[in-house]
């Protein structure tokens, strides 16, 4: 079945394939009864199968039950290893209770938060932590007088797993996390990489409670139904084969995501198994951060200590499936000037293409972007440019010949 699959034309408007196999599911998941077992699932399937497709059909349908009774235990992720549980990792930090008994995992930055000027809350990158490096340097965050809250997403570190994840869930936690902290009735929220969509929940969910927002190489999703049919599927196709495949699965078919990123018969997301698509902009940054390298595998295992399916799987299904709304029918949360909305890009991002984001950008021109020349996705990574960024979006001010807007 796998190996026949992969004969299919990898584009993304008209995903055969995966059309089907919804379909496929959707079968199984309303009619597969546990009680009665695979007879009933076996039963269900040949309620919509053709008698006149003959014997051939049939031993067909046989083999994928027998396929799906040998595959199922593999399907399913172990339960995650919550914090503080008696099996669970030990909790080293604060956390703070959410409303729904959830715990969130938080560290803080900067200035004291009783006399910053700017109360951030930052929302960290994928396979990333409250630990995140894209937070600025002490030194930094002290002049200019800021506070800044990082938090382990949830599924993340030492923040309880949340099943039912969704961009909405995730910025009502950032709104919480302000209140049990007291930051006031209005603060900032900054997202990089896959953090950059919890900044797109906030401008939707909790515009009012906004003092500004940055998306700093925000992650797309390729299915936002305002992205044009040619580009959404141009910068899909600039993607690595084996990510086309893993964004369609967390698209299309999310109760594979376990499944196909833990196989060992092909290969599975390229972020997850640590060999991204780079670019030369992006390597040189890695060659000159080697405390940060240094450090990578041990906050690595902490992103991931209760287990891969909540945190960077989990991440995948909400990302790159299907939204409650589209970012790019947002209105101006600022219409009277009181903040505002920046975007970060990098013109040589081979991760999240800037074409992409060009035209996000275009759509919301009340967005203020800074599209950077010569600059990969790790710009947060770079100390110059990380420097820059949290200058422009508190203070407004930017050094030109760093960032073209």
């Amino acid at each position: 079945m796998f190996a026949t699959c992969f004969y299919v034309s990898p584009f993304i408007q008209n995903p055969t394939f995966f059309t089907s196999t919804k379909s496929l599911y959707t079968s199984i998941k309303f009619k597969f009864n546990h009680k009665k077992g695979l007879n009933h699932l076996q039963d269900s399937i040949f309620v919509h199968s053709n008698s006149s497709q003959g014997m051939l059909g049939k031993v067909l349908v046989v083999l994928l039950i027998a396929g799906l009774a040998w595959a199922f235990p593999s399907l399913q992720p172990p339960p995650p290893r919550i914090c503080g549980s008696p099996n669970g990792p030990i909790v080293t930090g604060p956390r703070i209770k959410l409303r729904d008994g959830r715990y969130l995992a938080y560290k803080e930055h900067g200035v004291p938060k009783e006399t910053a000027k700017y109360k951030v809350v930052y929302a960290h990158s994928f396979s990333a932590t409250k630990y995140d490096s894209a937070v600025a340097p002490l030194e930094t965050l002290e002049e200019l007088g800021a506070y800044v809250v990082s938090f382990d997403r949830p599924g993340y570190g030492e923040s309880d797993p949340h099943p039912k994840r969704t961009i909405q869930t995730t910025a009502l936690d950032m709104e919480e996390l302000a209140d049990q902290l007291g930051l006031g009735p209005k603060f900032y929220v900054m997202g990089y990489s896959m953090g950059g969509l919890s900044v797109w929940g906030c401008l939707k969910y909790i515009p009012n409670r906004l003092a500004g927002a940055a998306l700093v190489a925000p992650v797309v999703n390729y299915w936002w139904p305002s992205f044009p049919a040619n580009l959404s599927t141009e910068g899909y196709n600039l993607q690595l084969p084996q990510d086309q495949w893993a964004l369609r699965v967390a698209h299309y078919a999310p109760w594979l995501v376990y499944w196909w990123n833990t196989q060992k018969w092909f290969p599975c997301n390229s972020v997850i198994s640590g060999k991204p698509k780079m670019s030369p902009q992006d390597l040189e940054v890695v060659s000159r951060s080697a405390k940060h390298l240094s450090k990578r595998p041990k906050l690595k295992e902490y992103a991931v200590q209760q287990g891969v399916f909540e945190s960077l799987h989990r991440d995948m299904m909400v990302g790159f499936g299907k939204w409650d709304f589209d970012p790019m029918d947002l209105k101006n949360p600022f219409r009277n000037g009181e903040g505002s909305v920046h975007m970060w890009h990098g013109d040589e991002d081979w991760i999240v293409p800037v074409t992409l984001q060009r035209y996000v950008a275009e759509r919301l021109s009340w967005i203020q972007y800074h599209e950077m020349p010569n600059v990969g996705h790790l710009v947060m990574l770079d100390p110059a440019m990380n420097e820059v960024i949290w200058k422009t979006f508190l203070t407004g001010r930017q050094r030109t010949n760093s960032v073209h807007s």
